[in-house]
C-alpha cells in the first residue's frame, strides 16, 4: 500500500496502534474488529486539515451537519453486530464519509450502505472505490425504510439516531440477525435488536450521541 493509505507521522501505523490499545482498554475484544479498525485508513475519510486527529478517539465534522463517529463507537457497534459469528450481508443506514462501511467490509461478505445527502454519497463511493472495497454497494437513497430489495440481512447498523425502534427495519433481519442503532432525541441510547424464531428481543446498551435520523434525499 502507498504512503497515502499507510499514513505518515500522525497518521502512521504507530499512531493507529495506539488507537487500538485505547479501544482494548475501553473493552473492545473482537480481534477481527480491532484488525479492521487498524487496517482501514481513517485519515482518508476526513478533511485533510483534520487528518492529524484521525486516530484520536473523537468524532469529527464531515460537512452538511454530519460527523464521522468516534472510533470507539464504530468498533462497539460492529463488535455487537458480530457477537454471534461471521457476518454475511449487512445493511448500513447513513454512509456519511464511508468510514464505517469500510470497516464493515473487512468483517462482512457483503455491505450495502445508504446515504441521503448526495455530496456525501458521491464522496464515499469515490473513496471506497479508490480503496478497492468491492464488497460494498453504496446507494443514494433515504435509508429510513431500509433496503427491502436486498433483504434479509444478517446485520443492520444505523449511524443516525431514530426517534423510536423501527418495525420496518427489524423485519429485514434474518432469523438470528442483529440490528444496532441509536434511539432517542434529547437522550440517546444504543440499542440491540435480535431476531429469533420466537420474534424480537431488544436490549438497551449504553448512552450515545448521534446526529438525528432525517427523511428524504438532499
Amino acid at each position: 500500500m502507498n504512503t497515502r493509505v499507510n499514513g505518515i507521522g500522525m497518521t502512521s501505523s504507530r499512531t493507529r496502534a495506539r488507537l487500538i490499545e485505547r479501544l482494548r482498554e475501553q473493552g473492545i475484544k473482537d480481534e477481527a474488529v480491532l484488525a479492521a479498525m487498524f487496517d482501514v485508513p481513517r485519515h482518508l475519510f476526513v478533511d485533510e486539515a483534520l487528518a492529524s486527529r484521525a486516530y484520536d478517539d473523537v468524532s469529527l465534522p464531515i460537512n452538511f451537519n454530519q460527523t464521522i463517529s468516534r472510533p470507539y463507537i464504530v468498533a462497539r457497534m460492529i463488535e455487537v453486530l458480530c457477537a454471534t459469528g461471521p457476518l454475511g450481508r449487512v445493511l448500513e443506514i447513513g454512509t456519511g464519509c464511508g468510514y464505517q462501511a469500510a470497516v464493515l467490509s473487512q468483517v462482512a461478505k457483503e455491505v450495502y450502505t445508504m446515504e441521503r445527502i448526495r455530496p456525501l454519497y458521491e464522496r464515499a463511493r469515490k473513496q471506497l472505490g479508490e480503496l478497492k472495497m468491492r464488497n460494498v454497494s453504496v446507494r443514494y437513497a433515504d435509508g429510513s425504510a431500509g433496503l427491502p430489495e436486498a433483504a434479509p440481512f444478517d446485520g443492520i447498523v444505523m449511524a443516525a439516531a431514530a426517534p423510536a425502534l423501527s418495525a420496518t427495519l427489524r423485519e429485514q433481519l434474518v432469523v438470528g440477525g442483529r440490528m444496532v442503532l441509536p434511539v432517542g432525541s434529547q437522550e440517546q441510547w444504543l440499542f440491540l435488536v435480535e431476531r429469533d424464531v420466537k420474534g424480537f428481543r431488544e436490549t438497551k446498551l449504553e448512552p450515545v450521541k448521534f446526529v438525528p435520523l432525517k427523511m428524504g434525499k438532499e
